[in-house]
């Protein structure tokens, strides 16, 4: 599949477990290329769209009768796809920059490793709804144990996927780290126990590499 460079603009995303800081990382970046006078279009996975969003609040929503992981996959893809055609492409076509807070990796990670649904499965959808890669990737790697400390300290309601067990946000890291060992060109792991400052810096070095 192309790469995000390979259109005027430049296409990034963030990966990791809920917890581990990517929409904060988001903004930062966002941010710091904004002041560097860069068009900036930053957007959530699912999300982004009129359909997406309400994509997402079906995924998210902690229902007695949840998506089976193929409809969970299916419900993903359709957002991704919306959002790729109406909102990342023409964004990238004008020279902007964009910035995913999740993108496929995430589905490799979640729905592949994480529900356990075949690779090749996974990966027969991506190239249907995922038709661009980002050029930089960057995967927040915190162990299990931490990200929990650090939802249960932000309060508030659990959505369906922060209510998963351990031992499926684990499932999820080590599929991360395997799509990182797949790609090590694109997708970077960094760890997410730095500080926000350490891991904006080096995020916004790499960024500003492509630009």
């Amino acid at each position: 599949m192309p790469r995000g460079g390979s259109l005027t603009g430049l296409l990034l995303s963030f990966e990791g477990v809920d917890g581990s800081g990517k929409t904060t990382q988001v903004a930062r970046l966002a941010r710091a290329l904004r002041d560097r006078g860069h068009e900036v279009v930053s957007l959530r996975e699912p999300g982004g769209t009129g359909l997406g969003e309400k994509i997402r609040s079906l995924l998210l929503d902690p229902s007695p009768e949840p998506p089976v992981p193929l409809a969970e996959l299916l419900l993903f893809s359709a957002a991704r796809a919306q959002i790729l055609s109406t909102r990342v492409v023409p964004a990238l076509q004008r020279g902007a920059v964009v910035i995913l807070d999740r993108y496929c990796d995430a589905t490799f990670a979640y729905q592949g490793y994480g529900r356990g649904l075949p690779l090749d499965q996974i990966l027969s959808v991506e190239s249907i709804a995922a038709t661009l890669l980002p050029a930089r990737t960057w995967f927040l790697d915190l162990p299990p144990e931490e990200a929990a400390r650090r939802r249960s300290s932000r309060g508030g309601d659990s959505d369906r996927m922060e209510s998963e067990a351990d031992s499926f946000r684990a499932r999820v890291r080590e599929g991360y780290l395997e799509r990182a060992r797949r790609d090590p060109e694109r997708v970077k792991v960094l760890d997410a126990t730095g500080t926000v400052e350490e891991i904006g810096d080096r995020v916004l070095e790499q960024a500003l590499s492509f630009l």
